[in-house]
């Protein structure tokens, strides 16, 4: 079992679901038209502006392709 992520990890995961969240907002999307969009899962959606899972660089990359966002807008500290 991989050991539990320090909380900068999960605080850093959080805020970038939260700027996830807030784009899909702006641009008047649900998360089903989101996903529509990315084709990336719902539940995934939700678990990714939640900051409960690891991202993967395709499906940020995905959603940033979606919300028409430069992925380095979602990542930067």
């Amino acid at each position: 079992m991989p050991a539990p992520q320090p909380e900068r990890i999960l605080e850093r995961r959080r805020t970038i679901g939260r700027r996830i969240q807030h784009e899909r907002m702006q641009a008047n999307l649900t998360q089903e038209h989101l996903r529509d969009l990315s084709g990336v899962d719902r539940a995934t959606l939700q678990r990714i502006e939640a900051g409960t899972t690891d991202a993967r660089l395709s499906w940020l990359l995905r959603i940033a392709d979606a919300l028409d966002t430069p992925l380095a807008d979602l990542l930067r500290e």
